[in-house]
Parts: structure tokens; sequence; C-alpha cells
């Protein structure tokens, strides 16, 4: 599986949304689902599927879909 593929499955998945409700141009607090809450399970889910560990800043900084794919690139998965 490609891994943006799986990026996008993890974060439907997460923030358990209909997979018409996703698109990229996705933000925190878009959705009701996106809250904070929604976030640390999308956190943990992108950890635990990618098998990384993000830190304090990363998540501070997750705020959009397009900032997730930045973060991460910075630990070499693209």
């Amino acid at each position: 599986m490609k891994n943006k593929t799986k990026y996008i499955e993890i974060f439907i998945k997460s923030l358990s949304i209909d997979k018409k409700k996703f698109n990229e141009k996705l933000k925190y607090n878009d959705i009701d689902e996106w809250d904070s809450i929604g976030h640390m399970t999308l956190v943990s889910g992108l950890e635990e599927g990618f098998n990384i560990s993000l830190d304090t800043d990363d998540i501070v900084d997750f705020s959009s879909f397009k900032k997730g794919i930045q973060i991460l690139k910075k630990h070499k998965i693209t």
C-alpha cells in the first residue's frame, strides 16, 4: 500500500468520518470529528500505522491534512 493511501485511510478511520466527507483540504476543526480528542486519536493512529513517534511541536503544528504530509516527510515517509 502506498504511504499516501495509508495516510488517508488512517485519517478517515481515526476521525471516524465517511469517505465522502474526506478531502485533502481538511483543516483542524473544519469538521466536528477533528476536535482535540479526534486530533489525539489521529496522532496515535499515525504513530501506530507508520511506527513513528511525533514530537510535541509536530502534534501542535499538525493543523491540516497537507501539514500532516509535511510532518510525515520529516520522518522519511513519502
